[in-house]
């Protein structure tokens, strides 16, 4: 069994940190040790049996926090379960349809292997930071597109085949 999970992730307004909290609050009600840290604060992913890694989508690329966080680490995910999350359609889009993950992100699955990529709707509302999101706020089309049952019932999912798996020596 799996047992210590880290939940990484880039934000710059924070909707993809909650997306992450939840992912670690559920995988800790599935009786895993989760943690959700942001990707710029990990320095070492060794204590971790298998990681969840998420970025906020910005002109169709990750977060540069989730990017720089895969590559640094990337000899150490390899080796242990992966799963990514993108964030950010400012629409019911994702909670629709599947999203297929930005070409950046796409490659790093095959390079690392991953297991799996969902997108989650995304979250920009008043008092977002950066010129561009305050516009599109202000434009009317902002908003909270984030679905919570969803992002409960992968992070279910990921820590039911994680309570099932052989824990890595």
């Amino acid at each position: 069994m799996l047992s210590n999970v880290l939940v990484a992730y880039g934000t710059t307004n924070g909707s993809t940190a909650r997306i992450a909290e939840t992912i670690a609050e559920v995988l800790r009600e599935e009786g895993l040790s989760a943690e959700a840290v942001p990707a710029r604060s990990v320095t070492d992913v060794e204590p971790y049996d298998a990681v969840v890694v998420g970025g906020g989508l910005y002109a169709g690329r990750w977060h540069k926090d989730a990017r720089r966080f895969v590559r640094r680490h990337g000899r150490a995910l390899a080796g242990r379960p992966l799963w990514f999350f993108s964030s950010g359609p400012l629409d019911a889009s994702a909670s629709e349809r599947d999203i297929p993950p930005a070409p950046g992100v796409q490659r790093a699955m095959a390079r690392l292997d991953a297991r799996e990529h969902i997108t989650f709707g995304g979250c920009l509302e008043e008092g977002a930071t950066g010129f561009i999101a305050r516009r599109i706020v202000s434009s009317g089309k902002g908003g909270d597109f984030r679905d919570f049952a969803q992002i409960g019932e992968w992070a279910t999912r990921i820590g039911t085949e994680s309570t099932a798996e052989p824990r890595r020596n």
